[in-house]
């Protein structure tokens, strides 16, 4: 599986995020990493300790991880 993938329209990342273990949880790191620039989708899932996050181009992945740990979680890395 490829951490990041790119087409002309966007680029979409999966990161492995700790700690999530419920939709609330899913919905705390969704929102906050929503409001990154650029970002157009996120989908969490906890049971599998991911988020995809698809964006208008490549995010800082500093910016991710202040997002994650805002949401009150730890990124891992790339999936």
């Amino acid at each position: 599986m490829t951490a990041q993938t790119e087409t002309p329209d966007a680029v979409t990342t999966v990161y492995k995020v700790s700690g999530m273990s419920c939709g609330h949880c899913e919905g705390s790191v969704s929102a906050e990493i929503s409001e990154l620039p650029g970002v157009t989708s996120v989908k969490a899932v906890a049971s599998a300790g991911e988020v995809t996050v698809v964006s208008a181009a490549p995010l800082e992945e500093e910016a991710v991880r202040a997002a994650v740990d805002e949401a009150g979680f730890e990124l891992v890395g790339r999936a």
